[in-house]
């Protein structure tokens, strides 16, 4: 056999020949990788054989019921699965010249980031480019990253915090999402524009469900300065909570873009001078994977909204 070359390889094997090589890889089996690619088998076999001689080593281990792949073939089938992948990423840029930009995108986030921010945006998005088809995924701030690996969804708008790696991750920025306090109008705290939360937790608290981002965070600021956070009232959702403190029956954190002008007139909004209360959304998408032209649109635009959106 001859020594492989970069340079015969391209000039002398056809992008059929490597398709047909992934088919055998796949079934395991020469004639049933001739009939899916609708070519003779004696052909089939003629075109692998060629291929081990321009490759100069053996690419199949052959046995009674078929081939599997050598050790070499498992690597080249490795490479020429991304050589495939990125020949479609191309086709369907080059499409977007005649058809524009379409597509399927898995979206995975938690829900109070679909609430503070994602809900408005995939509605402008999805009238700029309706020949994308948008799924969203509503998890645990502690499981975007995993899915994101497992292939589970296309991209994830997660909280940044300690309880997660996205090291996996290409990420980048995507909002600020600062927390404030909410005390009931003529509450004592209330007389300054700012409050510590060793103050904050002395007084009747409404929390979140633990399992929040939100939640933990309080509870590992509150870990920090030595406290144990005794909630009064355990809630699901920002509305009821803002209904407690406006009934004057305790106090809260939420997201401060979660606090609207309306609300704010009916409690008082205090900042709290710490820095775990500013916090980082990112989007992620897989760490090296090649993204599909409509995740890329939507990362576009999701990036390029100003900060005051959010607020």
């Amino acid at each position: 056999m001859s020594t492989l070359s970069v340079h015969g390889l391209t000039r002398r094997v056809d992008l059929f020949t490597l398709r047909l090589f992934l088919t055998v890889v796949e079934e395991r089996q020469i004639r049933r990788a001739a009939i899916r690619e609708n070519i003779a088998a004696s052909a089939a076999t003629k075109r692998i054989q060629d291929l081990e001689d321009i490759a100069g080593v053996q690419l199949f281990e052959r046995n009674p019921s078929g081939v599997a792949p050598s050790a070499a073939g498992e690597v080249l089938a490795r490479h020429l699965r991304l050589l495939f992948e990125n020949l479609e990423d191309m086709r369907r840029e080059l499409g977007e010249f005649s058809e524009g930009v379409r597509g399927h995108v898995t979206v995975g986030t938690t829900g109070a980031v679909i609430i503070q921010y994602l809900a408005r945006e995939i509605g402008e998005f999805s009238r700029n480019f309706p020949l994308v088809e948008l799924e969203l995924k509503q998890d645990a701030n502690t499981n975007l990253v995993r899915s994101v690996v497992a292939g589970d969804v296309d991209m994830a708008v997660y909280i940044v915090s300690p309880d997660i790696d996205d090291e996996p991750l290409d990420s980048l920025p995507y909002r600020v999402d600062r927390l404030v306090a909410l005390v009931p109008h003529g509450h004592p705290l209330g007389e300054q524009p700012e409050v510590a939360l060793a103050d904050l937790i002395r007084e009747p608290f409404i929390a979140m469900h633990p399992n929040t981002t939100l939640m933990s965070d309080v509870n590992r600021a509150a870990r920090a300065i030595g406290r144990v956070l005794h909630p009064k009232f355990t809630i699901n959702g920002p509305e009821a909570a803002r209904s407690l403190v406006e009934a004057g029956l305790g106090v809260t954190i939420l997201p401060e873009c979660m606090v609207s002008l309306e609300a704010s007139t009916r409690s008082t909004v205090l900042r709290i001078p710490e820095p775990w209360t500013t916090r980082s959304v990112r989007i992620g998408t897989r760490r090296g994977k090649t993204i599909t032209a409509a995740t890329r649109a939507l990362i576009r635009q999701l990036t390029e909204q100003p900060e005051q959106a959010s607020s």
